[in-house]
């Protein structure tokens, strides 16, 4: 088992094929891999790599792929030091399993009229407030009107 596994995941080189050329070969340090024949395996590796990481997490938490989501319903000021406990606590898990983190790719939408507009850090970095962000195929706004949901293709 340990064999299969570690296949996947050493001395794996990638290149980019855009209109029928080739770029050079690269080594690949990070990711997971892709491809028909490894890709049920290895999704069912990074699930179960991942199972952990909302332990500790007091707020609803979405994982999908790569992705992670943490949100809550913030009525009092405590609601928003326990949503950057949690922002601390998967900063935490990140580093415990060395995973490397974009901090820049992280971002905060304030959603209501009574919303406290906090100002949420990971990694003593603030992180950006915006007015909508694309999810997948959607873009989804502060307001959620209808109007403000579309698809970007």
């Amino acid at each position: 088992m340990l064999d299969w596994i570690s296949s996947w995941l050493t001395n794996r080189r990638q290149r980019v094929c855009i209109q029928g050329k080739f770029s050079s070969w690269i080594l690949v340090t990070s990711g997971v891999p892709e491809g028909s024949h490894t890709r049920a395996g290895v999704i069912s590796l990074f699930l179960i790599f991942i199972n952990d990481l909302d332990m500790g997490i007091e707020n609803w938490i979405l994982k999908f792929s790569d992705d992670t989501k943490i949100f809550s319903e913030l009525s009092q000021v405590k609601d928003c030091d326990k949503l950057q406990k949690d922002l601390e606590l998967l900063h935490k898990w990140l580093v415990d399993w060395q995973m490397q983190f974009n901090t820049e790719k992280c971002k905060v939408m304030h959603i209501g009229r009574h919303n406290t507009m906090f100002t949420y850090t990971i990694e003593n970095k603030q992180l950006e407030a915006v007015k909508q962000e694309r999810d997948l195929r959607f873009i989804i706004a502060e307001d959620l009107k209808p109007s403000a949901f579309g698809t970007l293709y």
